[in-house]
Order: C-alpha cells, then sequence, then structure tokens
C-alpha cells in the first residue's frame, strides 16, 4: 500500500449520531496536485481519476449495460433524483429492488439530487427555506423537494454515492444573492445530514452521501463553503456550481481554490464538466471525479473525440475514408467501424449512427481518464498532458 493511503470508514459528525458509512478512499500516487486513487463502494471499485457516463433516467442514452461495461468499460453511472422521481416514480423502483436491479447495473451508481434541474426550471419552480416547489415538465403537476424528501427519494433510488440537495445559482450572480443561495444550500445540508442519520439504508448496501460547495464566482464565499462543506466530515465531497456559462478560466481558477480546501483524503467531484480538455486541466488541479452528457450529446449530434483530434464525421471528406473511427482507441466499436460507414449512416439518419458515436466518444472518455491515471502513476502526468492537448484539441 502506497504510504499515504488513506482508508476512510465515513463519519458524519451530526452532534451526537455518527452514521457509518462504506465508501473508503485509497490514494495510491500524485504528480502535483494529480492525483490516481480507488474508491471502494458495496457495487465495486473505482479507479480514479474517472469519468462518469451520465444515464439520467435509468439509461446512458443510445448505450445499453452491456456496451457500457465491455466496450466503454465504465465503472460507475449516474442517475438523477428528479427525473426518476417523476418517471417511473419511486414505486416501481422500490418494487424493483432499487434501480441497479431495475435498469440491470451491478456497478456504483451516483445520483445527482435534481438540485441542478430544479435550477433549470427557473419559470417554473419557487424557492423557500423549506425546499423548491416546481412544476413537472412532463405533465405540469406541482411537487416539493424539500432536502428530507430528496435524501427519501434517494434512499429509495438506491445509489450507492447520493448527494445534498444544494441551490445552483445561475452565471452570473450578484454577491448578495449568491451569498444567500450559499447560505441555503449550507442550511439544506444539515437537514440532508440529518435525515440520513433517521434513516436506515436500503437494499442491504450504504449510501454515501457527498455535500456540494457553492458560492458562485466569488472567492470568499467558496472559501467559506469549502470550509463549511469539509467540517461534515463526510466521505466524498462535490464541487457545484461551475460550468454554468462562466469563462473556462474562471472555472480553473476556483476549481483550483476549491482543491486547495477540501481535505486530501477524501476523493473530490467536480459535477457537470466537460470536455477532453476541461478533464486533463481539472486532474491537474486535484479533481478525482467528473461527470458530463458531452460525449453522447455530442455524438449523437455527430461530433466525434479521437485520439488524433475532434471528428465531424458528416463531412464529406469521411465519405470513402476506411480507416478504423479512432485506429488509436483500444474499443471494439473504434476498431470494427469505419468512419465511411458511421459518416453513411449519419447522412442516412440511421439509429445505429447515434449509437455508435457514443459508444465510441464515452470509450474515449473513459481511456483518457485511464491514459491520466496510468501517466499520474508514473509520475509524468504534466509533460504527458502538454504533449497530447494540442492532439485533442486540434479539428480533423
Amino acid at each position: 500500500m502506497h504510504p499515504d493511503s488513506v482508508w476512510l470508514v465515513g463519519m458524519w459528525k451530526n452532534d451526537d449520531i455518527c452514521k457509518m458509512a462504506a465508501l473508503r478512499f485509497n490514494l495510491e500516487a500524485s504528480a502535483g496536485k494529480a492525483r490516481a486513487g480507488t474508491i471502494q463502494t458495496d457495487h465495486g471499485t473505482i479507479q480514479t481519476p474517472i469519468f462518469m457516463p451520465v444515464g439520467t433516467v435509468g439509461t446512458v442514452k443510445a448505450v445499453t449495460q452491456q456496451q457500457l461495461k465491455l466496450d466503454v468499460q465504465a465503472q460507475i453511472i449516474l442517475g438523477n433524483t428528479y427525473h426518476l422521481y417523476l418517471r417511473p416514480g419511486t414505486e416501481v423502483l422500490e418494487a424493483a429492488g432499487g434501480l441497479h436491479k431495475f435498469m440491470g447495473w451491478d456497478r456504483p451508481i451516483l445520483t445527482d439530487s435534481g438540485g441542478y434541474q430544479v435550477f433549470s426550471l427557473a419559470a417554473n419552480r419557487k424557492i423557500k427555506e423549506e425546499g423548491v416547489v416546481f412544476q413537472s415538465h412532463i405533465d405540469g403537476s406541482k411537487h416539493l423537494f424539500s432536502p428530507e424528501s430528496v435524501m427519501d427519494i434517494q434512499r429509495n433510488i438506491g445509489a450507492d454515492i447520493i448527494m445534498a440537495f444544494d441551490e445552483c445559482p445561475p452565471y452570473p450572480s450578484d454577491y448578495a444573492y449568491a451569498k444567500k443561495s450559499m447560505e441555503l444550500t449550507h442550511r439544506w445540508l444539515t437537514r440532508c445530514v440529518n435525515r440520513l442519520a433517521e434513516t436506515p439504508d436500503k437494499y442491504g448496501y450504504t449510501q454515501n452521501l457527498f455535500p456540494i460547495v457553492q458560492g458562485s464566482t466569488f472567492p470568499d464565499l467558496r472559501k467559506a463553503s469549502c470550509e463549511f462543506i469539509a467540517s461534515k466530515g463526510a466521505v466524498g465531497n462535490a464541487i457545484g456550481g461551475l460550468s454554468v456559462g462562466e469563462p473556462m478560466d474562471m472555472m480553473y481558477e476556483f476549481t483550483n481554490l476549491c482543491c486547495e480546501i477540501l481535505p486530501a483524503d477524501k476523493p473530490r467531484y467536480l459535477m457537470g464538466v466537460g470536455t477532453p480538455w476541461n478533464l486533463l486541466e481539472c486532474i491537474d488541479l486535484g479533481i478525482d471525479m467528473f461527470d458530463c452528457v458531452m460525449p453522447t450529446r455530442n455524438g449523437r449530434n455527430g461530433m466525434l473525440f479521437t485520439t488524433q483530434g475532434v471528428i465531424n464525421i458528416r463531412n464529406k471528406k469521411w465519405f470513402k475514408d476506411f480507416s478504423p473511427i479512432d485506429p488509436g482507441l483500444p474499443s471494439e466499436t473504434s476498431q470494427y467501424y469505419t468512419k465511411a460507414y458511421l459518416r453513411h449512416l449519419f447522412v442516412g439518419e440511421e439509429i445505429l449512427g447515434l449509437q455508435l458515436a457514443s459508444i465510441h466518444n464515452l470509450s474515449f472518455y473513459l481511456w483518457l481518464v485511464g491514459e491520466a491515471r496510468r501517466n499520474i502513476i508514473e509520475g509524468n502526468y504534466v509533460s504527458w498532458k502538454q504533449q497530447i492537448l494540442p492532439i485533442l484539441q486540434q479539428r480533423l
């Protein structure tokens, strides 16, 4: 074991109530601020840094669970509390024995609390101390999400990692609003912790809460939020409220600020980020976990991220290119199918094209963080990153 290894059997410091948590983090190597480690959950081990495919409603769009395992080699995926609560509903998920059994996925799952989705419903929600009243985007029905109800819903969904209910302020926000929003997020976090302490884990395995740092783009608020979150002693911590429209340099600035304060012996999760180069830069700042819809969403629109650069597969230049989609990527899909064939599928609006592009992009993202991990362990992450970044960013 690496001498800096830290095994965490997490404790929530909630007055006299302590709650055991199964998640354990083992720091294996570092290169500057970049870290390689493992996260152990009841559904298996996650090697970090890691990218988590987004499976909002119990499915990673256009990709089967078998493909996620065999070709993409995903170690953990996401579900979303807001969407799963509305459809199929917690009654169905409970009857199935939780989301893992419902969707046929036996590896770790993380559920976002729905705070960001509620944030995106600005015209159809009302925020108050109790929680958020919102209208369903499906049928217009009204619902209340409180910290307590969101914890209960996530218990019923059954993810291994569950997120605290927070308010994500828009960019830009004025200082007064950002401060008020952050303080509300902190009060809600305390209620989330209390609710979890009062309720048992479900389905025979442990569910672990990650709090979320907020504070918009104000250094003093971010610092205060990081310190408050760190004081809670959670087994992992998340950074929210970035990648919401702010300049890229600002995202890096506040990611770095948060990594300087959040505990080094806990995994750090940067929510909703981002491009391949975003991932590499933020790994260099100390981030361990990422998620983003970009690989699947951009893939469905014909944009491929490859080991040679970015491809628009619809371009005529690929019309007679019979080389593999990405000869440098150790993915069966990327090696088996040609650029010409994939372009043909997109031009003909065949569903298979969306599927192959999504599988390829996810395989690329998982390969990229795997290469980052390998280079961290070998001690040459910075030089590797500097070499590969210009290649990945070029348009082919």
